[in-house]
Formats: C-alpha cells, sequence, structure tokens
C-alpha cells in the first residue's frame, strides 16, 4: 500500500480480514494477488503474475497496484471490462482515473476509518495517506458493498 512504511522491502499489502468479513462474498478469483496467495480472500483461484493478459472468470476480487495512474487505469479498464466484483483503490476522488472509472460503477463504498493494510508479515501497517474506496459492478457486488456497514456507499450508476 504505502511504500514510505516499508521502502525497498515489499510492495504487497494484504487487505484485513474484517474487509471480506464485512462484504460476505465469496470470490471466484483474485486477480491480483500476492505471489504467496491470498491471505484472508475467500477465492477459489488467484492471479498473482500476468493478470492483465489472462482471462478472468466469475466474481472477481481487485486489490491492485497502487502505483501510477496508468497502472491504475489499466486494472480498471479491465474490471469494467469484466464486469462483476469488487475492486478497492484508494480513494482519490478527484484524479482523473477515478473521475473515468467512478460513473461507470453501481456502487462505491468509501471505507472509514481509514484501512490499517497488513504487511507481508502479518504486522499491521500506519494508517495510510489516503482513505480507501470499493468499486463494485454488478448486482451481487452492489448489494455486498450497500450492506457492509463499512462507509458511506454511494451509487453512481442507477438503472432507469
Amino acid at each position: 500500500m504505502a511504500a514510505y512504511e516499508n521502502a525497498g522491502k515489499s510492495d504487497d499489502w494484504y487487505t484485513p480480514k474484517y474487509i471480506f468479513e464485512a462484504l460476505g462474498l465469496h470470490f471466484d478469483t483474485d486477480v491480483a494477488s500476492p505471489s504467496d496467495g491470498p491471505r484472508y480472500v475467500p477465492c477459489d483461484n488467484w492471479i498473482s503474475s500476468g493478470s492483465l493478459d489472462k482471462s478472468w472468470r466469475g466474481l472477481i476480487w481487485m486489490n491492485p497496484p497502487f502505483g501510477h495512474q496508468s497502472t491504475k487505469r489499466l486494472w480498471l479498464r479491465k474490471f469494467i471490462q469484466h464486469g462483476d466484483g469488487v475492486a478497492l483503490v484508494p480513494d482519490r476522488t478527484s484524479a482523473p482515473w477515478f473521475q473515468e472509472a467512478a460513473p461507470l460503477m453501481d456502487a462505491i463504498c468509501f471505507v472509514s476509518p481509514k484501512i490499517k493494510f497488513e504487511r507481508p508479515d502479518g504486522s499491521c501497517g500506519q494508517s495510510p495517506g489516503t482513505g480507501t474506496a470499493l468499486l463494485a459492478i454488478g448486482e451481487q457486488s452492489m448489494a455486498a458493498l450497500l450492506g457492509c456497514g463499512l462507509g458511506m456507499v454511494v451509487r453512481p450508476r442507477i438503472a432507469a
């Protein structure tokens, strides 16, 4: 998550278990899994390399690299094209990549308080400099965000 917390050691940060418990979903695939596999993600399959070049199937969980906006755009384009899942991203609401993706979501949860991600050794990171948003596409994912109790939920794309 935040390179400043563990500079040079790892870019892997794990989503805490309480996020998945609140969502109450079982995912088919974690499409951006650390190489050791998911720690808490309730899923059947995971992709830890080359995910953007592979086919995704079913309900997906996506906590992609938090790097440069061009990287986030690539991941979000594939997420939107796939059309079924939950993505965890920084809530940089004024960033162009966020402005492009947000209107295409069925629901967005602005998680509060800020998520303290876990390091690969299991220790908890510091409070990050930015908050986190969960993006949902698809009925099941939208329903999970609407009922998760993790923060304020908005519905940018409401069916007519």
